[in-house]
């Protein structure tokens, strides 16, 4: 284990790390330069200027900051035990998942809200898959990885490094355990895909081809709630679909047809996929591989309308024609959702930007109704799920806004308010 670097914190921010916060960004340090020549993984210890113990750090770059906080007392080691403890307490927070006969695919940890910034643990029948989201965290995979072996029974336990994965080979020293193309650690290789449930709908799951691994488990109640209450008898419209995993539950609502539109080519194998493992079948079910975007005029030129829009568009997007950010760019892609969505139709808008703020989505919804001259009413607002843990002074990590809007073109009003 490395030995640890004291870093002096600015006098403003000694506060907001003695109430908790989680993560560490450079403009917090009293000197920023001192973490230079530092090996990520090394701990820190977080002082006030005057030398008094905050809190332990990890150092460990990331795109939100240089670390994350791992402890407030002084005295508690980051060993073998720290982290048993940490991966336990996750644990037992799900225990009502795991004997849920339906669903067999959920969130075991989830990084900040557990604990642990930089780490996540996904379960998926009988399978753990591993994320790490940098250097830093990934020094410490040997200790993490022995303490899930040693606190849940498992078939397999693979790792996914969301980060330069040349440069977790080059660090690794031992790979006689580890296939770097699908990322087996322990246990019994899985057959790919892996078959789960979820809400007795089921998915196929690859670690074998990337990161997202063919359904985003964060969107769980959602597709639920399109199944269980808003797909019947309805168009539906499934935008930046990925593996049609929205369109499955719409399809067994028993929606009068639905169409899956994404620009990537595997989303016509995966969905069809899916499809065929949930007994879906028929015309009424299109799979359509275009630009969102150049789908948008082809169904104005078409004429084309639905009863229910799924808008689930990634943070950031460039294909050959634009370039797409969620930051600047979500009002008017929901505005052209609403164009295509009929009277008293419904559109399931979401947003998983954790630049985005909950005021902030409200107020794009309201700019995308009035850019439309359209009404509308808040049916129902979704977040995380309960396995997605959350931390409290940390508002990014809460970062799944959803809201069920329906549509009315009664009259243009100035100002909107989406309350959930």
């Amino acid at each position: 284990m490395k030995s640890r670097q004291q870093i002096k914190l600015n006098e403003k921010h000694v506060k907001k790390y003695k109430k908790g916060y989680p993560l560490l960004f450079s403009q917090a340090m009293s000197n920023p330069s001192d973490v230079n020549g530092l090996e990520e993984g090394t701990l820190l210890t977080l002082t006030e200027p005057n030398g008094r113990f905050v809190a332990t750090a990890y150092y460990g770059i990331q795109n939100k900051g240089i670390g994350w906080v791992l402890s407030k007392i002084q005295s508690e080691a980051i060993d073998d035990f720290y982290f048993k403890k940490k991966l336990y307490k996750g644990l037992e927070k799900r225990m009502g998942l795991y004997k849920n006969p339906k669903t067999n695919c959920f969130r075991v940890f989830n990084g900040e809200g557990d604990g642990i910034g930089g780490l996540t643990i996904d379960f998926f029948a009988g399978y753990y898959l591993i994320n790490y989201y940098s250097q830093g965290i990934y020094h410490f995979k040997s200790l993490i990885e022995e303490a899930l072996s040693e606190i849940v029974e498992y078939d397999g336990i693979y790792e996914y490094c969301r980060f330069d994965q040349n440069a977790a080979a080059q660090k690794q020293t031992d790979h006689s355990s580890q296939d770097m193309n699908d990322g087996f650690v322990m246990g019994k290789r899985a057959k790919f895909p892996i078959i789960v449930k979820e809400n007795g709908e089921k998915f196929a799951i690859y670690f074998n081809d990337g990161a997202m691994v063919g359904v985003f488990l964060d969107q769980r109640e959602v597709r639920r709630q399109i199944r269980n209450k808003y797909a019947r008898g309805r168009d539906v419209l499934n935008l930046f679909a990925y593996t049609g995993a929205f369109t499955v539950f719409a399809a067994k609502g028993d929606a009068k047809s639905t169409t899956t539109v994404d620009v990537a080519n595997r989303t016509l194998e995966r969905t069809q996929e899916h499809f065929e493992l949930n007994d879906i079948s028929g015309d009424a079910h299109q799979i359509i591989i275009e630009d969102v975007f150049n789908y948008f005029d082809y169904a104005e030129k078409k004429d084309l309308t639905y009863d229910l829009v799924i808008l689930d568009p990634p943070s950031f997007a460039k294909s050959k024609a634009m370039t797409f950010s969620a930051e600047k760019d979500y009002p008017s892609l929901l505005a052209e959702c609403i164009e295509l969505t009929r009277d008293n139709g419904i559109i399931v808008a979401c947003n998983n930007s954790a630049n985005i703020s909950l005021d902030k989505f409200k107020q794009f919804v309201g700019k995308a109704f009035n850019m439309a001259d359209a009404r509308f009413e808040v049916l129902e607002y979704h977040s995380l799920p309960k396995d997605f843990r959350t931390h409290p002074l940390y508002e990014e990590s809460s970062y799944l806004k959803v809201a069920f809007l329906k549509v009315l073109r009664k009259q243009k009003i100035e100002d909107f308010i989406l309350e959930p």
